[in-house]
């Protein structure tokens, strides 16, 4: 892929996105971790906190674009982010970690250890939509990562009062799925012609965004009937 193309800048564009939209809950961890220690340790726990995590992050990244090189693994990482897609528009923003640590090195070890935990499908979608280039990877995740940390509530707010946000980043989800899965060795001889791809690509995300609202929507009922019981 060459640096400054459309195709580029389009991958890019998507695993900042991508980001933006998944790793809310890692960023409000870490602000939680922070308020437990000092003040004057606070922004150093933030600091290391945040560089640890994009280390960690680009490192497993660039570790699963490799392994996403081998046949099959496209198809199966694909259908995961399907997944990914689907619960993204059901799920609530939690924070489910417990940041109980009150040393630097304990918070430092805590907020680590959430982020692996709590970033698998930030891996696995930056993976699939940096189509193989590692530059991309460190580009997006660099970018990306000290936005949605240091603007972890804007990001959070923005999200609560324009749920098409939610909507947008399944469906750059279900799209990137659809690359990885039409990519993939076992698959690729069933898609011979650009259409047959977009074709599909569009299907599987108006597959995925439809059946996503439709079961939130009819959650949301069943819980706003049983609160008026």
């Amino acid at each position: 892929m060459e640096i400054l193309s459309v195709e580029f800048f389009t991958a890019l564009m998507s695993i900042i996105f991508i980001d933006l939209v998944l790793a809310g809950d890692n960023a409000l961890l870490i602000g939680l971790v922070a308020k437990n220690l000092p003040r004057k340790q606070q922004k150093a726990i933030i600091i290391w906190g945040t560089a640890g995590a994009i280390a960690i992050r680009i490192a497993l990244t660039l570790i699963a674009v490799q392994l996403l090189q081998y046949d099959g693994l496209l198809l199966v990482g694909g259908i995961l982010l399907v997944y990914i897609s689907y619960k993204l528009l059901l799920t609530e923003e939690e924070v489910n970690v417990n940041p109980g640590k009150k040393t630097f090195l304990g918070a430092i070890g805590t907020i680590l250890l959430a982020d692996l935990l709590m970033g698998m499908d930030n891996i696995i979608a930056v993976a699939g939509a940096a189509q193989g280039d590692m530059l991309l990877v460190t580009i997006g995740l660099l970018i990306s990562i000290p936005i949605v940390v240091w603007g972890s509530t804007i990001v959070t707010r923005l999200m609560e009062r324009f749920p098409i946000i939610i909507v947008a980043g399944a469906a750059v989800l279900a799209w990137t799925a659809a690359k990885m899965i039409v990519k993939d060795a076992y698959v690729d001889q069933f898609f011979q012609t650009k259409t047959e791809i977009f074709t599909f690509e569009a299907i599987l995300v108006i597959i995925v965004i439809s059946i996503g609202l439709v079961v939130k929507g009819f959650t949301q009922r069943k819980k706003q009937t049983e609160e008026s019981v």
